[in-house]
């Protein structure tokens, strides 16, 4: 039994408690917000208080910062810098001068997954597409973060390695951090499908790739988990078939261009109703994207695999309307099966 460190409660962060609690170990849960996480006390510590973390994390044979924020508004872009670049140097430097041998960063596939060409898989060997994220706050402050987390890395005396998953789903997402999609999808606020395609994988998985990571990953290298790539058009095929709520009938050009054009036109005929659009600019151009990522080096070098996809799915409907997230009227909504954990 190892004792470990974990910074974030967030949707990730909370499995990875989990995970580590299931496993046998024993967890320190460290927040900003403080709180409660699988009935343990959340220690309220800002990952930019390196005093703090410090303290927090002395005694730990091991940390997993899956700290910051997810959002798409270019309004919360300083916040993100401070969070995922700062807090991400801040909290490892912390961890070091702690005596932590080793930690595990949570990033993101969209520091090296995401172009648009949809016959392409990245992989970790390719280079960051700077040219694609840099209008994205938060995709281009993971990668900043995430190299800070690869500068870090001082074998033998502090590893790190780190993690990066595609869109987070299943369930539990109390934040509407990841799932969001989901969620619009079963309440009829997509208008049109994007062009673009989807890459997911469950937070359960996710949280399980991390911890292998710990164990059995190589100081200095990422890790990409993915269950598996869809187009958008298909992947809402599957919410339909799962639920039975009709796919948007609409799609949208396969121009950015266009698309985003379009997009803006309906924005404005929306507000000079009284209304307000259901959808951004910034999901219109991601939407046109495609994240496809292939996991295959977690798979070799930590042994991960990914549950079924279909799995995941259900799973994350079905926590959306437990929760009561959405309420679904449509007399086609049939409620999916059950699955076991």
């Amino acid at each position: 039994m190892s004792r470990f460190w974990v910074a974030g409660t967030g949707f990730l962060g909370t499995h990875v408690v989990r995970c580590l609690l299931d496993a046998g170990h024993q967890v320190t849960v460290a927040s900003i917000e403080g709180g409660e996480v699988h009935g343990l006390p959340v220690e309220p510590v800002d990952i930019l208080d390196a005093a703090g973390v410090e303290r927090s994390a002395r005694g730990a044979d091991g940390a997993f910062l899956c700290t910051g924020k997810v959002s798409r508004r270019q309004e919360d872009a300083e916040l993100m810098h401070r969070l995922h670049v700062f807090g991400t140097r801040t909290a490892l430097g912390a961890l070091e001068a702690a005596g932590v041998r080793r930690a595990v960063v949570a990033s993101t596939s969209g520091t090296i997954a995401v172009g648009t060409d949809p016959d392409q898989i990245w992989t970790e060997d390719d280079e960051p597409p700077l040219e694609t994220i840099a209008k994205w706050p938060y995709y281009r402050t993971k990668l900043f973060g995430e190299q800070e987390a690869l500068k870090a890395n001082a074998p033998p005396v502090f590893e790190v390695v780190v993690v990066n998953p595609t869109l987070l789903l299943g369930p539990g997402d109390v934040r509407d951090s990841s799932t969001s999609d989901v969620r619009r999808f079963l309440e009829r606020q997509i208008p049109a499908i994007p062009a673009g395609g989807y890459a997911f994988v469950d937070a359960r998985d996710a949280a399980k790739g991390m911890l292998l990571a710990f164990e059995l990953g190589r100081p200095g290298e990422r890790y990409l988990l993915n269950a598996k790539n869809l187009t958008v058009a298909a992947f809402f095929q599957r919410l339909e078939r799962l639920t039975g709520i009709r796919a948007p009938f609409m799609r949208l050009p396969k121009s950015r261009e266009l698309a985003l054009g379009l997009n803006d036109v309906f924005s404005r005929a929306i507000k000079a109703i009284g209304g307000k659009s259901p959808v951004e600019e910034a999901d219109v151009d991601m939407g046109q994207h495609f994240w496809y990522a292939s996991s295959a080096k977690a798979e070799r070098e930590l042994g991960w695999r990914a549950r079924d996809p279909s799995e995941t799915l259900r799973d994350t409907v079905n926590d959306l309307i437990e929760r009561k997230v959405v309420l679904v009227k449509s007399e086609s909504y049939r409620e999916p099966a059950r699955t076991a954990e």
